[in-house]
């Protein structure tokens, strides 16, 4: 059964074994002037913390903290080590055992993927947990000083956690969404002064539901600020326009019309640039946009200016990063040898004992001075079926130029190969739910075909040999997406994505029967 968990986090706090981080701001000005020196900081202090660990034992942390080098001592001595490296581990800590990746005791899971009995489960600390609100705070602190409009603390914060339950195998550990296990490490002042809806709404096992009665609760609030997945955000705010007619018998076809002091918006969870034209539209009037890059293995980079569309890289919240280029996948670089514009998979060691796991999504350096990030994509997030090579990024890029060009707005979407046939040759489909449609699906596709004949000449040469067909375009009917996630999944949140690409057409295939289409 889902729960309203949880333990009382000072008290909890008072259990870790990491060095307490500084004010937000104060970690993010030194990590910022010091950037190498304050990550092979954190290695050592990792190193340190774990060395009487069972991991810590195997590879002897405490020689390789006390190396001339630690950061080329750990690369050469610890090898990385993917999920199944940590099932069991993972399956151990679950059933109470202590002192394994990290010391102590680990209370808290989060669903990376999959399912809390076959997916993938990320250990999370007390310490970790700690940090990451630190982190929250710190992205809200620096929206706060740099448009020095205090306005958005003086109403209401919507902010939607996923769910959590209790493990039904281990009383006392809890099991689910990262957002929702971090909900429990919350400020004080934020559950109990800036939250509008309280947590028997929140922690409601239904997702529609959920939404529904957090309309209904929030519909004449002054909410001045949101915080949550942006793909949901635009459900939400068509379920408030739509209640409000119902309640105050009027149409509003502005978000803007209800919340009046609507200021800001915290986007974490998927990429926003897919969703925030159709936001803003919902919207009506000028909003901020304040996006941070969180995964289940850590928080890592947010962005300190809402004017510029990259992210500082948090270099002190308990993670130490290595960087391996995607061409060159033997290197494991600290942060003082990435370059701007190289694509790099992410490598993390953290104080929830994660050891040079990869975490599966690829970023690209905008700026080293101070490191500064985009993320573009997953490693498996890729078509190159055909030698095309088109990266999750490019698509993106694509559909939104798309987009733009044509007066279209998007819900989701999923690209998959097209095999050649007897009449065409391969090629790519796009399943495409619209929010509004495009003026002419033919010129949605051209766009595209040309944006990717521009970026990507791996691309272009098989376009111009007449051995690629042009994008095909299938627009799905409202809801499709929705439909699959809840019909595939054990249940459907805040952090639930549609995987945008995938070479094999198991999923496109559910998509198109669910929709109907089958094409």
């Amino acid at each position: 059964m889902p729960i309203i968990p949880g333990p009382d986090a000072p008290a909890v706090l008072r259990e870790r074994r990491w060095p307490p981080p500084l004010t937000p701001l104060t970690t993010v000005r030194l990590f910022t002037e010091q950037p190498e020196k304050t990550q092979l900081r954190v290695l050592v202090e990792l190193l340190e913390a774990a060395k009487d660990t069972e991991w810590g034992l195997r590879y002897d942390f405490a020689d390789i903290a006390r190396a001339a080098d630690p950061r080329a001592a750990y690369r050469e001595r610890v090898p990385v080590h993917d999920y199944e490296a940590f099932r069991e581990d993972v399956d151990r800590m679950r059933r109470g055992e202590e002192n394994i990746t990290w010391p102590g005791s680990m209370k808290h899971f989060a669903v990376s993927s999959g399912t809390a009995s076959a997916g993938k489960l990320i250990p999370l600390s007390v310490e970790m947990l700690d940090r990451n609100r630190h982190f929250s705070l710190a992205a809200a602190l620096s929206y706060f000083d740099s448009t020095t409009d205090p306005s958005f603390f003086f109403g209401r914060l919507l902010s939607i956690p996923g769910r959590i339950e209790e493990d039904p195998a281990a009383p006392g550990v809890h099991v689910g969404e990262v957002s929702g296990l971090q909900f429990l490490f919350a400020p004080w002042a934020v559950k109990n002064w800036l939250q509008a809806v309280p947590e028997d709404i929140l922690f409601m096992p239904h997702w529609e539901s959920k939404l529904d009665a957090i309309v209904e609760h929030t519909l004449d609030m002054d909410v001045r600020a949101i915080a949550m997945v942006p793909s949901w955000a635009v459900v939400l705010l068509r379920k408030l326009m739509k209640a409000y007619e119902v309640r105050h018998g009027r149409r509003v076809t502005r978000v803007h019309d209800i919340w009046p002091n609507l200021k800001v918006y915290f986007s974490g969870g998927v990429a926003l640039s897919s969703y925030r034209g159709l936001i803003e539209q919902q919207v009506g009037a000028p909003i901020d946009f304040v996006e941070s890059y969180g995964a289940s293995e850590g928080f890592m980079s947010f962005q300190d200016d809402h004017t510029r569309g990259d992210m500082l890289l948090h270099l002190d919240n308990g993670v130490y990063f290595e960087f391996v280029p995607l061409d060159e996948p033997e290197r494991r670089l600290s942060i003082g040898d990435v370059e701007v514009g190289t694509r790099y998979s992410i490598h993390v060691s953290t104080c929830s004992g994660l050891w040079a796991y990869p975490v599966g999504d690829v970023v690209r350096f905008t700026s080293v001075d101070p490191y500064r990030i985009e993320v573009v994509g997953r490693t498996s997030e890729m078509l190159d079926k055909y030698g095309e090579a088109v990266y999750g990024d490019e698509a993106r890029a694509a559909i939104e130029k798309a987009c733009a060009e044509t007066g279209a707005q998007i819900k989701d979407y999923h690209v998959v190969p097209v095999d050649a046939s007897q009449d065409a040759m391969p090629g790519h489909e796009w399943l495409v739910e619209f929010a509004h449609p495009p003026r002419d699906l033919d010129e949605f596709s051209q766009v595209i075909d040309v944006y990717l004949s521009t970026v990507n000449r791996h691309y272009v040469i098989r376009r111009e040999a007449g051995a690629f067909q042009p994008p095909r375009i299938v627009s799905l009917p409202s809801g499709t997406f929705l439909r699959w996630l809840e019909a595939t999944r054990e249940r459907v949140g805040a952090q639930t994505k549609v995987p945008r690409m995938r070479e094999d057409r198991e999923l496109a295939d559910a998509i198109l029967r669910i929709s109907g289409n089958n094409t």
